[in-house]
């Protein structure tokens, strides 16, 4: 305890020694209660008396020193608040949510249940997603085929305004005022007879199967029955892959009726199919339609109705097999008993087949069907092409009154004969690299379902 109170006093003057320049009465008492806390009651009472006399000496130094502590003592509170102030605002502008944020406990069940929850409700989103992808696709395959058929009657119905543009001048010729001839080659004829006013009271049946079928009041048309039940679903089948759609058959009987289930039409009875087609075809032509008339030996291989002029009563694919025999030429027939005059000229065409043919529901057109089946009728060993043809280009003479119905010969390069195709076009490198047929009538040949196949499997 004595060393302690000796301590004491050495601090005590060190203090004095310093105290003028760093120390304050303050300050002071403080050391003093310090050493209270150690000292003896004698010893405490020395140190108080050598303070007391301490005090006397420093009071004039102490006053100076409050004052200027007092000055530095609130400059430096001001600028600690101003920092603590500006310490706060980049507190919190950088840490918004505090320094230290509480999270709660994670459970690691939790996760393994939402894991497989989730697993199995993206497995059921990706099943969904998959069939709601599947139904998409198969609507975008609808909707292409739509546009598709869109397209191509919006081509049609073009090239049908074009054409009845030109027909318009030429009926109000025949209607309406005659124009007076213009200048030397510029005059033209009417070629083109206007269409029949339809009279559904004919046949309302088959109007009303003609109203779903036909496209621009026109289609193709075949008479077909069981014996030839092999070759129709050829013919059919291969017109279907054409996306050709207005086509109809009449069914001879019941069998070839059920075989068609669609785009079919059932006779009342059975009848001779050479004579009677021209009959039924002009209950077609009555009501407004015009039809494209085709054996079932006919394999197409374009959409004909994209190379139709339908200019004249009669378009028709020919016996023809180049440019003379299919179009005309001058035959000139030699008599040498005549002398000079021995050459006598003739105008010689091949005929048209009947097999395939354009026919336009116009006046001309009806009165030549009406030729045809009459002497169909009254000649029953007639072939239907020699009738069909000679009332078609016979001209008028006594006592005989010939038809006016305009004709066409199609192209025989693209609505060829099996003979073109088999004895021109499969012998010329050029022709089979230039020239693809939109049909093929195969009738030079027996065994046609074999010759359709392989036409079909070439092109």
């Amino acid at each position: 305890m004595h060393s302690m109170g000796k301590s004491c006093r050495t601090k005590l003057l060190f203090g004095y020694t310093h105290l003028k320049t760093i120390c304050s009465s303050a300050s002071l008492c403080l050391g003093l209660r310090t050493c209270s806390d150690h000292l003896l009651p004698s010893e405490f009472y020395n140190c108080r008396s050598l303070a007391n006399g301490f005090s006397t000496e420093i009071g004039t130094t102490t006053i100076s020193m409050v004052s200027t502590t007092d000055s530095t003592r609130r400059s430096r509170i001001t600028i600690a608040i101003l920092v603590g102030v500006l310490l706060g605002c980049i507190f919190t502008f950088y840490y918004p949510h505090g320094l230290f944020v509480f999270y709660p406990p994670i459970s690691v069940s939790g996760i393994a249940a939402n894991s497989n929850s989730q697993m199995v409700s993206g497995k059921c989103e990706s099943s969904k997603r998959i069939n709601f992808l599947k139904a998409e696709f198969a609507l975008s395959i609808q909707i292409n085929s739509a546009l598709q058929k869109q397209i191509r009657d919006l081509t049609e119905k073009l090239r049908l305004a074009e054409e009845k543009k030109h027909q318009v001048p030429k009926q109000v010729f025949v209607f309406g005022e005659q124009p007076k001839a213009g200048p030397f080659g510029t005059v033209k004829g009417l070629r083109t007879n206007p269409i029949v006013s339809p009279n559904e009271s004919i046949n309302s049946r088959l109007a009303t199967i003609l109203i779903r079928i036909a496209f621009q009041q026109e289609l193709i048309v075949t008479l077909a029955n069981s014996n030839a039940k092999e070759m129709l679903e050829f013919w059919f089948n291969n017109i279907k892959r054409l996306g050709i759609s207005n086509y109809l058959v009449v069914a001879l009987d019941q069998e070839i009726a059920k075989f068609c289930q669609e785009n079919v039409f059932r006779l009342g009875r059975n009848h001779g199919v050479s004579r009677f087609k021209f009959r039924i075809l002009r209950e077609f032509l009555q009501l407004g339609y015009s039809v494209l008339f085709s054996d079932i030996d006919v394999i197409y291989l374009q959409n004909p109705f994209m190379y139709l002029r339908r200019d004249s009563d009669v378009e028709s694919i020919t016996d023809g097999h180049n440019n003379m025999t299919a179009y005309g030429y001058d035959d000139v027939f030699n008599e040498p008993s005549m002398g000079w005059a021995r050459y006598a000229h003739s105008i010689r065409i091949s005929v048209y087949y009947t097999g395939f043919f354009y026919i336009r529901a116009t006046i001309p057109s009806i009165e030549l069907l009406d030729h045809v089946f009459l002497r169909l009728s009254q000649e029953p060993k007639s072939w239907d092409q020699v009738v069909f043809n000679e009332e078609l280009f016979y001209p008028s003479y006594p006592g005989c009154n010939g038809l006016y119905a305009s004709k066409r010969t199609l192209d025989f390069l693209l609505f060829m004969n099996s003979k073109v195709l088999f004895e021109i076009v499969r012998k010329s490198s050029w022709l089979r690299m230039m020239v693809k047929p939109v049909i093929v009538h195969v009738n030079y040949y027996r065994d046609k379902l074999s010759i359709l196949k392989g036409i079909k499997e070439y092109y």
